[in-house]
Parts: structure tokens; C-alpha cells; sequence
């Protein structure tokens, strides 16, 4: 079998291969670039596998006219532009010690030690200059039968980094067959392992979590965490229970991974999974309107016509009952209304705290109204 497409016949993806097959080393496209050709999905970053040592990869690469950055040279990795593209080169690896969280590594010379310490079969496939498949682990069977399944002994994958664990289930929301359960050696790895979490960085484990909860339907993946008793290390008080039927209300809208972590109903989701400053605002400002259990168009007044269709498909997945009729016409209605009273109406019989108070209290009028009153009639 053999890769094709576009993107490997690209100009920069052949220079590069040339450089290192043209000096007499192996050069493999490897990982999720292989993948997602062979399941024609977008491919994203492009990885190169080779026997050439770093210092030797940089000086090929320089000598044939491209930039050589050595982003991850204690780990083997070399970052080669060509053409203004990355393209991520690294040498054949085996591990020497592990601790969960980082590895020491030797090189090699053999494709096959490169193979053995990757994280799932589907993972270890790899392509030659021609496109041609090498598959050391058996990754394609798994790969044409949506298995994710760790290479070789799932425990000792596990302990090797503890952040494989998400990766697990993650890689199952996105490449699992939908209607089978997760291999059970990995599953039942990951759950004897799930203390392991506790030793990863928030940081790490947030970005686990966005790309998990970002897959087209990650509810059976996240309710089998769950089961696990992994949710709860990761996000303490999570429950999955509502995810499922937000996923199916949120069509036709785009899928949104901080809608479905908000589902969750999850403690303290900003510092367990260290969001954003961004983020962390679209989490407080959901958080306050699914707590005010004010109405439909009056959130979308106050905080915006997405913060009210979250709060909707939230609050219905949560009773596990379909969106109320009408609510897409009350976010319109809320989001394009304007408060007709401004400071100068009322001056200068108000001033200070009594402008302010007054303003207040004419705005409650107003949205009680259903935003019907006028400015006349308010100040009236």
C-alpha cells in the first residue's frame, strides 16, 4: 500500500526526503501525517524519521541551501524549512529510562526501535520517499479497524508517559470506530494508571482537553474516562452525562470545546486545566449566566448572542430535553437591543450614585418590558 496526495508530492516535502536519501541515510514520513492520508483527512505537521544524527541532518540541510533549527536537539529533533514549511526530523530513538513524564533516549540505526517506543500502532506507520507503506507494529489492521491500541505492553507504554492516557481516549473520539467499545488492554492499563495524572502538568493535561473535547463527538470517550474514575482526576466534580445530548443539540453550530466543558459542570475549570486569559472570560461569563437563571433574551443583552445559544444548548442537554421553540429569535432580539435612556436624560436631576442607581433601575424596567418600553415611556 502507498500514500499519495498533494501534499506528498509537494516541493518541500521531496527536498527534504532528497537531502537525507540523497546522502545515503533512510528517511520515513511518520505519524499522523501517515495517518491522516490513509484515512484522507487534512494533514497538519509533517514528521520525518531518519538514521541520521542530528548534527548530521543540520549540516545536510544547510548545505543544500535550507534552515536547520534544532528545536528538540536533546531529544533527537530537528526542525528543517523548506519552503517556508516545518518539517520536524528526528532520529531513530529507543528509550533507556523513563519516569512518566520525560524519557531518555539513545539513538539507533533500526526502524524498528523507532516503532516500539510510539504510543499506539496506528501511530508507528510509516511511508518511504515512494510512499510505501512500513508498518513494524501491524498499525494498518488497527488503523482499518478504528482500534486504538498501544504498542505493544499498554502498561509499560503507560508508565513511560502518563499523559498517554489522555491520548487514549482522545485518539478514540477522533479515530475509534464509534460503535465499539475501546480495546480492553488499554483501557483497563489506563485505569490501573490513572494516578499518573496527578504527576502531569496542568498545562499539559489542558491541552489534552481541548483537542479531546474538540473532536466531532467525544461523549462516549469522555463518559468511558468517567467510568474510569479518570474524569474526576482531571477535572474534579465532572459529569458526563449531559455531554451526549449537547452533541446532538449543537448542529448547526460548529462544535465548541469550551461549550462541552462547561457541560461538565467541572470545579475550578480555569486552574485545573490552566486556560487562557481569553478562555478563562468565556468560562466566567457562561458560568454567570447558567447561574442567574435569568431568561434567554436578557443574556443575550448582557453578554452576547454566543454566550446565550451556549447557555441554551447547555441548560437543554443538561434536563436532557430538546432547545426551547423560539430561543434562536430571543438571542437576536436580546443581542441587537439598546438601552434607549442615557445619563443625560436624567440630569441634572441625578447625579453621583443616584444617576447610576436610577439608570439601573430604568434598564430593569426596560428588560423586564421584554425590551418593549421606550424612552419616552421610562422616563415618564
Amino acid at each position: 500500500m502507498k500514500i499519495t496526495g498533494d501534499w506528498f508530492e509537494a516541493a518541500h516535502v521531496r527536498q527534504v526526503l532528497a537531502v537525507l536519501t540523497g546522502a545515503g541515510h533512510q528517511a520515513f514520513l511518520v505519524g499522523g501525517c501517515v495517518r491522516n492520508a490513509l484515512l484522507s483527512q487534512p494533514i497538519a505537521d509533517i514528521d520525518i524519521s531518519t538514521d541520521a544524527l542530528p548534527q548530521r541532518v543540520i549540516d545536510l540541510s544547510r548545505s543544500a541551501g535550507l534552515k536547520a533549527v534544532p528545536t528538540g536537539i536533546e531529544h533527537g529533533t530537528v526542525t528543517v524549512v523548506a519552503e517556508g514549511v516545518g518539517h520536524e526530523v528526528t532520529t531513530f530513538r529507543r528509550d533507556v529510562e523513563t519516569d512518566g513524564r520525560r524519557a531518555v533516549v539513545a539513538y539507533s540505526t533500526r526502524i524498528e526501535d523507532d516503532a516500539a517506543r510510539r504510543d499506539f500502532t496506528m501511530n508507528a506507520l510509516y511511508a518511504d520517499a515512494s510512499g510505501q507503506i512500513v508498518d513494524p507494529m501491524g498499525g494498518l489492521a488497527d488503523l482499518n479497524a478504528r482500534r486504538v491500541r498501544f504498542v505493544g505492553d499498554a502498561d509499560q507504554r503507560i508508565r513511560e508517559d502518563f499523559l498517554r492516557i489522555l491520548r487514549f481516549f482522545r485518539f478514540h473520539a477522533w479515530y475509534g470506530d464509534p460503535d465499539e467499545g475501546l480495546d480492553p488492554e488499554g483501557y483497563a492499563a489506563c485505569a490501573a494508571n490513572s494516578a499518573g495524572i496527578e504527576t502531569l502538568s496542568r498545562e499539559r493535561i489542558g491541552h489534552e482537553m481541548r483537542r479531546l473535547l474538540a473532536a466531532p463527538d467525544p461523549s462516549r470517550a469522555v463518559a468511558a474516562m468517567q467510568a474510569a474514575g479518570l474524569l474526576s482526576r482531571v477535572v474534579p466534580g465532572a459529569d458526563a452525562r449531559a455531554l451526549a445530548p449537547l452533541v446532538h443539540l449543537e448542529p448547526p453550530y460548529a462544535p465548541d470545546w469550551i461549550r462541552r466543558l462547561m457541560v461538565l459542570g467541572a470545579e475550578d475549570p480555569v486552574e485545573r486545566l490552566r486556560l487562557s486569559r481569553a478562555e478563562a472570560r468565556r468560562v466566567e461569563a457562561l458560568g454567570a449566566a447558567l447561574s442567574d437563571g435569568e431568561g434567554i433574551a436578557t443574556i443575550a443583552y448582557r453578554s452576547g448572542a454566543d454566550v446565550a445559544r451556549d447557555a441554551v444548548m447547555i441548560t437543554s442537554a443538561g434536563m436532557s430535553q430538546p432547545l426551547p421553540p423560539g430561543w434562536e429569535d430571543a438571542v437576536a432580539k436580546g443581542a441587537s437591543a439598546v438601552f434607549p435612556v442615557r445619563p443625560g436624560d436624567l440630569m441634572p436631576r441625578y447625579s453621583g450614585p443616584a444617576l447610576g442607581e436610577k439608570l439601573r433601575a430604568l434598564e430593569e424596567r426596560w428588560i423586564a418590558s421584554g425590551f418593549e418600553l421606550s424612552r419616552e415611556q421610562l422616563l415618564s
